[in-house]
């Protein structure tokens, strides 16, 4: 079957929804209204979206086809009359699977109600004897504080030799020829489905002390001319005053991405914020050092720059609330700060800051101007002939995630934190205030050479 392009708008007492299902019958059009949930089938096309609120098909109601556009308009009646259908621009949202309800059973079944006449009798045969005797008496005497030891954890099961990884370790197998490819950003050699996530970890920092360049952040800190031009780009997603509206072609890409529902655990949601604000992180550094005009390199630099592609190392959370501190944000971003001074052609601590600033203001936008980040970045990885595996195991994912599943409120949060958040020189672990400093004092020698 096919998704159908389609919009919805709303009035007060009605909700429409346009699809554009060209060469078709309009009298096998099957339209079907259960609750909040709306399907629609005309061969070949079918429609299922989920509302969130309930709809009526009632006298009011209607479906119209324009044979002439292609156009089927179907309106339905709100079960109340006023109410306001938020997020219907959000299309991935719409088409988000229901979730599913899951169902406790009691762990305690009572088979019977009456009395036991004969209990006091059988309970006045029961003794405790011996050391059974005794370990009572010592708890009774010690206030029944009985001396407890922790139990030593039992191994995690592994049914396979490959780990799995992506978003939400859904994915494996993305990577098993990756040492035939041209993949220049892996960090983790041709083993890479078989690491742990500490291993990742460890082969990610080394990889990143190897390509560490003291002499070309040092010669970057001191001709600077350029990448002070960088600093004064603005994005426009940020500056831009104008009511959001999804692009006709960012429609079309919402409807090919993937229909799936995600059963995130507290933690794993805590974590899944934390990795957006470094993907934004990676996204904020391309498109101002491209001012949004993507080169052949933009592919590189998205996934180099992003743990989590590079060496499948998203941030590790250590809360599982839906607040953030301004320490944890900060160790999320160390990584990401370390990359963009080892990897790419331009490499400014003051340019990472700026990156910072930018990821943080684009979250603040909310869910929609985060989606067209991401869409953007799909774009670039998509057509990528390496690289487009971690569109395939991160982005489609995430794009789905952020339009059904993240909220604005948290998104608000985050950037407010990341905002205040103070990545230290000193966290990075390569001397760079003594780098700046030696910099800076042979060019005061320097200048002072030219003056005598």
């Amino acid at each position: 079957m096919i998704t159908p392009r389609f919009s919805c708008s709303q009035t007060e007492d009605a909700v429409t929804v346009s699809m554009y299902c060209p060469s078709v019958r309009a009298a096998d059009v099957e339209i079907n209204v259960n609750d909040n949930l709306l399907t629609v089938h005309v061969n070949p096309y079918y429609l299922r979206l989920n509302f969130p609120h309930n709809l009526l098909e009632d006298d009011n109601s209607a479906a119209r086809y324009d044979a002439g556009t292609g156009y089927l308009n179907v309106t339905l009646t709100k079960e109340r009359k006023g109410q306001h259908f938020e997020d219907l621009d959000l299309l991935a949202k719409l088409l988000a699977p229901r979730p599913t309800e899951t169902k406790t059973t009691p762990s305690i079944e009572v088979l019977s109600t009456e009395e036991n006449e004969n209990l006091d009798q059988k309970l006045e045969g029961l003794s405790l004897k011996g050391e059974d005797q005794s370990e009572f008496e010592e708890a009774a005497a010690n206030d029944w504080q009985l001396p407890q030891q922790v139990p030593e954890g039992l191994p995690e099961l592994q049914t396979s030799i490959e780990k799995p990884y992506g978003f939400l370790d859904l994915h494996s197998g993305y990577l098993r020829h990756v040492g035939h490819t041209e993949n220049e950003v892996n960090d983790l050699g041709p083993d890479a489905e078989k690491c742990s996530k500490d291993e990742r970890s460890a082969r990610r920092t080394k990889r990143e002390d190897d390509k560490w360049d003291p002499e070309h952040y040092m010669a970057d800190f001191a001709d600077d001319e350029y990448i002070q031009d960088l600093l004064k780009w603005k994005h426009p997603y940020i500056v831009t005053e104008d009511p959001f509206e999804y692009t006709e072609s960012e429609n079309l890409e919402i409807l090919r991405l993937p229909r799936k529902e995600y059963l995130a655990e507290a933690r794993q949601t805590h974590e899944l914020y934390l990795t957006l604000a470094t993907v934004l992180f990676s996204y904020a550094y391309e498109s101002r050092t491209t001012q949004l005009d993507p080169s052949p390199e933009s592919a590189w630099t998205l996934c180099i720059l992003t743990p989590a592609f590079s060496a499948l190392d998203p941030p590790k959370a250590s809360s599982t609330t839906s607040e953030f501190t301004a320490d944890e944000v900060a160790a999320a971003l160390v990584p990401s700060y370390r990359r963009s001074l080892a990897f790419p052609l331009y490499r400014s601590f003051a340019l990472a800051e700026k990156c910072r600033t930018d990821a943080a203001q684009l979250l603040a936008k909310g869910r929609r101007t985060v989606m067209r980040c991401m869409l953007d970045m799909k774009r670039i990885l998509d057509h990528h002939e390496v690289y487009y595996v971690y569109s395939k195991i991160w982005l489609d994912d995430f794009c789905v995630w952020v339009q059904a599943h993240a909220s604005d409120e948290v998104l608000a949060s985050l950037a407010k934190t990341m905002l205040g958040a103070k990545v230290d020189k000193d966290s990075i672990g390569w001397h760079l205030e003594e780098l700046e400093a030696a910099t800076q004092e042979v060019e005061d020698r320097e200048a002072d050479s030219d003056d005598e």
